[in-house]
Parts: structure tokens; C-alpha cells; sequence
């Protein structure tokens, strides 16, 4: 199959996950309407910070689905799309965990509702916690939409048993990774590298990769042994894309990025590159400047440098490329087809080439 012919058909699929948010947001939309106005405009917001995304969870569930022999694309459809919710889900509660009221450079749920508070005549501290509020109840009808999404699945009991099984593992290792994430920031002490991948690994790679392609396997019917595999190769290689997306937030072109390159230095964020920074004899020079709330545009380049002389930016290279090595190597040998090993090899590459 030539590429133009993959994108056309994954199109074709993604269109299929659409109609099923559509149509879940529809009929949510409507049933909220019979009991609240508010309640009717607070699903139409949280439908809009669902739409516009690159559908990346529901692309990596149709991938394996399809080149593993399934054809019921609708089924597959309500999987996909139950992980794009949980997806939003987790977003809107770590928004509010992080008390971000924006996202992609508009307001997100909290800070839509913020300020609609403000607007209203409500202080900024009392909107602010309007604002959070009302968006700690959007992420659980997320949350709990994903699993109806699920339930939804043609399959038999059996399969839909594993599916639901395999969301729940999702949602329970990303709030580990996020409680995690949390206490490292309570802590003045910095986290071993180690301690850091797995952080990152419960909190993003199982739900982003690891579970997405288990679930297209499954509902295809897999074998044990390439379920497995690409559970393997998820993990990598969700590891691999979370650690080149923390060094995209330091060293990373923020007009292709869309993300700021002082955020995570302001938060003091505890990533792998600056764990390994923290053991060099530089360290010194700059530890009061890595979680300086008013970091200077100047001060962050002096800790750039800081970080590529040391080594911690090509360590934190090596460190990615390593895992999605051990992503590929995980393809092979457990009889997963070629064809969907051609499909996933690009997105080993994509993944690793961000940082080039």
C-alpha cells in the first residue's frame, strides 16, 4: 500500500471516530438540555476542547485494527474514540491540577469558565475556582464517557470484558503517573532519571500508546504474543515521545511547537534533562534559575547553555533514541506482520526526528 493510499484510508477512519464523538456530544448535549441550560452549555463546551486534536490515540487503535486482518471499522471507531475521551478526560483534569487556564493558546474549561466569572463580576480568586470547579466535572463525564464509548464495542463478552479491562489499566497508571508528577513537585529534592521515565511512563505512554494498539490488537483478534509486542512497543516508544517533548519545552522552536520554551524552566519541571544536569558540577549556576516563576528570556538562555554544555541535551537525545530502538526491536520476532510494522516504523522516526 503506498503512503498517499495509507493517509486517504486513515482519513476514511478517522472520519468514522468523528461520527461517533458527534454523536456522543449530540445526544449528551440534548439530554443535558432536558435538566439545565447550564448543564446544556457546559457539554458544548467541553465538546468544543474535544474537537480540533490530531486523534492521535484513535489513529494508533485503528493502525493495529486494521492491518491485524479487522474489518467492523465502526467497533473499531468506539474504541478509538473512547480514547480520544479519555484523552480529554485527563487534559482537562491536569489543567486544573497544573491551574492552566489555557491551552493551545485559548482558553481551556477552566478558563473558559473563569471567565464567564469574571465577566459576571466575580473577583479573579473566587472565578479562577469557579473555573476549576466546573471543569473538575467536565473531566469525569469525559472519564465516564470513555467507558460507555467502550461498552459500545461490537465484540464478543469476552473481548469487551479485556477492552474495558484494558481502559481501566489506562485510567489507573495515568493517575499514578500524575500523582507521581505531583509529589516530585512538592519536593525540593530531585528524582532520580530513573524514577522520571517511569513517572512519565504511567503517565503518558500507556494511555497514549501502549493501550490504544493493545485495543486495536485485541478487538482484532491478535495473538497473545503480538499483543504483547506491541504493548512493548508502545511503552518505548511513549516513553521516547514524552522525553523529546520535554526537551522540546526548553530547546524547542515555539512557533512549530505551539508551546512555550520558559514554562516548564518557570515550573521547575522535573524531566530527565534536568535530572541529569542536577548531577554535573554546573549545576550550581543555575539551580536557582530552574523554577524561577519570573524567569527572564535571558536567564532561560543562560540556562540552555548551561544544559547543552554539560551534556544534557545530548544525553536526553541518546536517551530518547534508545527507547525507540527498544520500540522497534520489540516488533520483531513476535509475529507481527510486516505490514503493520511498515506502518508504525515512520512513527519511530517522526517521534525521534523532532529533536534533530
Amino acid at each position: 500500500m503506498s503512503v498517499p493510499s495509507q493517509e486517504a484510508e486513515m482519513t476514511r477512519h478517522l472520519a468514522l471516530v468523528e461520527e461517533v464523538l458527534e454523536r456522543f456530544f449530540s445526544l449528551s448535549t440534548q439530554r443535558a438540555a432536558t435538566l439545565a441550560p447550564a448543564y446544556e452549555s457546559l457539554w458544548k463546551t467541553l465538546r468544543s476542547n474535544t474537537a480540533g486534536g490530531k486523534r492521535f490515540r484513535p489513529q494508533m487503535v485503528m493502525t493495529a485494527y486494521t492491518a491485524l486482518g479487522g474489518s467492523d471499522l465502526r467497533s473499531a471507531a468506539h474504541v478509538g474514540a473512547s480514547f480520544e475521551l479519555l484523552h480529554t478526560a485527563l487534559i482537562v483534569h491536569d489543567d486544573v491540577v497544573d491551574r492552566d487556564f489555557v491551552r493551545r493558546g485559548i482558553p481551556n474549561v477552566s478558563g473558559s469558565y473563569r471567565d464567564v466569572a469574571q465577566t459576571a463580576g466575580l473577583s479573579l480568586p473566587t472565578a479562577e475556582h469557579r473555573g476549576m470547579s466546573v471543569a473538575v466535572i467536565a473531566g469525569d463525564l469525559a472519564l465516564t464517557g470513555s467507558f460507555r464509548l467502550m461498552e459500545r464495542a461490537s465484540a464478543n463478552p469476552e473481548v469487551r470484558d479485556a477492552l474495558v479491562e484494558l481502559l481501566d489499566r489506562a485510567v489507573f497508571d495515568s493517575a499514578a503517573g500524575e500523582l507521581i508528577d505531583v509529589d516530585f513537585s512538592l519536593y525540593s529534592g530531585m528524582p532520580s532519571i530513573e524514577e522520571i521515565v517511569e513517572m512519565e511512563r504511567l503517565k503518558t505512554a500507556v494511555y497514549s500508546f501502549e493501550a490504544p494498539l493493545q485495543a486495536g490488537a485485541l478487538l482484532a483478534g491478535a495473538t497473545h504474543d503480538v499483543i504483547a509486542a506491541l504493548g512493548e512497543f508502545g511503552r518505548n516508544i511513549g516513553i521516547a515521545y514524552q522525553i523529546v517533548d520535554d526537551l522540546l519545552g526548553v530547546f524547542g522552536n515555539e512557533a512549530a511547537t505551539g508551546k512555550t520554551t520558559l514554562g516548564d524552566l518557570r515550573e521547575g519541571k522535573r524531566t530527565a534533562l534536568i535530572a541529569f544536569a542536577s548531577q554535573t558540577s554546573e549545576w550550581s549556576s543555575i539551580a536557582h534559575l530552574v523554577g524561577d516563576s519570573n524567569l527572564s528570556d535571558s536567564d532561560a538562555a543562560t540556562v540552555r547553555e548551561v544544559l547543552e554544555r554539560t551534556g544534557a541535551k545530548k544525553f536526553t537525545q541518546r536517551l530518547a533514541s534508545d527507547y525507540a530502538d527498544e520500540a522497534v526491536a520489540a516488533l520483531h520476532g513476535a509475529g507481527v506482520p510486516q505490514q503493520l510494522i511498515e506502518q508504525l516504523t515512520p512513527l519511530v522516526s517522526a517521534v525521534v526526528e523532532r529533536v534533530r
